[in-house]
């Protein structure tokens, strides 16, 4: 066998990629549309993924689980080298560029939580009050009318 032939041995058919990493078909030529993995055609136009399309797909699906947009898994994936698996410490600086979004949404739903605990039954509807939509009455201080409406 040639070095050719021995480096495509071990890709992954769309299929088999889809086993290994619990992905349906249909998500992967979804993934692969939209610029997040890749594949060659074979002669026989049938997709060959390299090995490390496994752990982007796993990363990507790690990704959306935490809500991260597709636009901002693609810039990170893009980042990565590419004909070589992604090392640990490419792992970890792709990771980390996430931290401080993640760190603020984490605020942002215990903030939610806890304010959301005071207002169930409240039946209140006032947004002068309301710590959860107005804290501080922020939309008063913008001026008149439905100023979350006007400035969305």
């Amino acid at each position: 066998m040639t070095g050719r032939q021995v480096g495509r041995s071990r890709e992954l058919t769309v299929g088999e990629l889809s086993a290994r990493s619990g992905v349906a078909v249909s998500a992967l030529h979804f993934y692969e549309r939209e610029g997040l993995i890749e594949a060659r055609r074979t002669g026989g136009n049938q997709r060959r993924y390299r090995r490390d399309a496994l752990r982007r797909v796993a990363l990507i699906r790690i990704a959306q689980r935490v809500g991260i947009p597709l636009a901002d898994i693609r810039a990170a994936l893009q980042r990565l080298p590419e004909g070589r698996t992604p090392t640990a410490a490419d792992w970890t600086r792709l990771s980390e560029g996430w931290r401080d979004e993640l760190d603020e949404r984490i605020h942002r739903l215990q903030q939610l939580r806890d304010d959301f605990t005071g207002c169930i039954g409240c039946g209140c509807l006032s947004l002068e009050r309301c710590a959860l939509v107005n804290p501080g009455d922020e939309y008063g201080l913008r001026g008149a009318g439905p100023r979350r409406l006007l400035e969305s």
